[in-house]
């Protein structure tokens, strides 16, 4: 039986996860520590322990014995109704409302938005947006 040592890069100590044959290709290692980790709505980025060397091509061949990093990075274009963080004010950030001359966005269309330093809202929205995001990768909906 073949293993690879993987270990995610917020920890220090490895694990081993076992295979038939001499390699194991990217994409069947992402598929198996995910499954194994139990993650969702997020993408692992692989990289070689001794070189930092990125592997990008998910039909690329890792060979047995082999010591890999690990990163998750949110995964682009999913959305989720898991509202941890975010979601337990139903006042004035639940609709869209007008200040002054600018229109200012509800929390729900800050949720979908990509560049929240240039969008038009409170801070505390937009922190709120910001945690709601960042927490997508390690949370599943139920």
């Amino acid at each position: 039986m073949s293993c690879v040592h993987y270990r995610f890069q917020s920890r220090l100590t490895y694990d081993s996860l076992q295979f038939e044959g001499l390699n194991i290709t990217v994409g069947e290692l992402k598929r198996r520590i995910m499954r194994r980790e139990r993650l969702k709505f997020c993408q692992l980025k692989i990289s070689k322990a001794q070189t930092d060397e990125e592997y990008t091509d998910d039909d690329a061949l890792i060979p047995k014995n082999t010591s890999v990093i690990i990163r998750r990075v949110p995964a682009a274009g999913l959305k989720s109704s898991n509202r941890r963080f975010v979601g337990h004010q139903a006042g004035p950030s639940a609709k869209s409302f007008q200040t002054g001359d600018s229109l200012l966005l509800s929390l729900e269309q800050l949720l979908k938005t990509e560049n929240l330093a240039e969008a038009k809202a409170s801070e505390e929205d937009k922190l709120k947006a910001v945690m709601y995001q960042s927490s997508l990768c390690y949370y599943s909906s139920r």
